[in-house]
């Protein structure tokens, strides 16, 4: 019901160059750069300026934007008003997105409590990375995203989203069997800062992850491997190749001969999971229904890890 070319300006006003918001709105550059310009000659302001191979808005983009967001969150909130009219039992689609943990431990429990709850209600998952799932909520591909805490994702104060804390899981230091640490209960973090070590590539959640807990603790994990699959990264582990970093929830294949080892001191790296939204659709009977199931899982299946919203 909203103009599309709002969504396609709120996509780029995101990644900062055309041809990023192209691919999230699964259009081609061409068809953006148009859409831009015919919106630009309807209102009679220039809405965006060439900075190298990026784009920025202009003042005026920049107004009309946060209009945008209001007007995107007041259709989320008529939709959950007139849901009231409709019938008491839930039906439709309620879309999820969830990264690797998200998607095999957390989403699937909720969605067996909704199967109960709500027969009539088709369900739906999509395993994605947390940065890539908030472009499916702002172009009404999901609805509800669980999703990890990093860099990458929009900030809790972002207009066009609404984040509700699930988990707060501490990470482990990974090492095989005839490590020099194997044996220890717990461990600080800076006693494998020289350890070759194992993370995820550079564009992926987990390589941020483990990225800000060393550096936090005030070292560069000097990276010998790449290993987004817990499977290869724990029979590196497990083969002596280096250390890792793995969060607790995490399911690791048996084959590999692999010790995880809580860390101690004052400042455990933890990773955080939330629950993300589309702004002013919290409301709306079939979302509601979905947080209220991710949050139940959470506060009674993993009560030591959930926070509180």
């Amino acid at each position: 019901m909203i103009d599309r070319r709002l969504t396609v300006l709120r996509a780029i006003a995101r990644h900062g160059t055309v041809t990023a918001a192209a691919e999230v709105c699964r259009l081609t550059p061409s068809a953006v750069s148009h859409q831009m310009q015919a919106l630009a000659r309807e209102l009679d302001v220039v809405l965006l300026e060439h900075v190298g191979r990026n784009v920025r808005l202009t003042a005026a983009a920049e107004t009309l934007l946060g209009h945008a967001q209001t007007l995107a969150a007041q259709w989320e909130r008529a939709q959950a008003d007139l849901a009231s009219h409709r019938e008491a039992e839930l039906t439709g689609t309620l879309r999820f997105a969830g990264f690797s943990t998200a998607a095999a431990l957390v989403v699937p429990r909720a969605m067996a409590r909704l199967r109960i709850e709500h027969p009539e209600l088709r369900l739906h998952l999509r395993e994605i990375e947390p940065a890539r799932a908030f472009d499916l909520l702002a172009a009404g591909d999901t609805d509800v995203a669980a999703v990890v805490a990093t860099p990458s994702i929009p900030s809790r104060s972002d207009p066009a989203f609404e984040q509700y804390p699930l988990i707060a899981e501490p990470l482990d230091v990974l090492v095989g069997p005839t490590h020099r640490l194997a044996g220890r209960e717990s461990v600080a973090l800076t006693e494998v800062a020289a350890d070759p070590w194992i993370v995820g590539r550079p564009e992926r959640a987990y390589h941020q992850l483990v990225t800000l807990a060393c550096t936090s603790a005030g070292f560069d994990p000097p990276v010998a491997h790449y290993a987004d699959e817990w499977d290869t990264g724990a029979a590196l582990v497990a083969g002596g190749f280096g250390v890792a970093l793995v969060p607790r929830l995490a399911a690791l294949p048996g084959h590999h001969d692999t010790r995880r080892i809580p860390i101690a001191g004052p400042s455990v790296p933890t990773r955080h999971i939330l629950a993300a939204i589309r702004a002013g659709s919290a409301e709306q009977p079939i979302v509601a229904a979905g947080l209220d199931a991710l949050r139940g899982v959470c506060a009674h299946e993993l009560p030591e890890l959930a926070e509180a919203w």
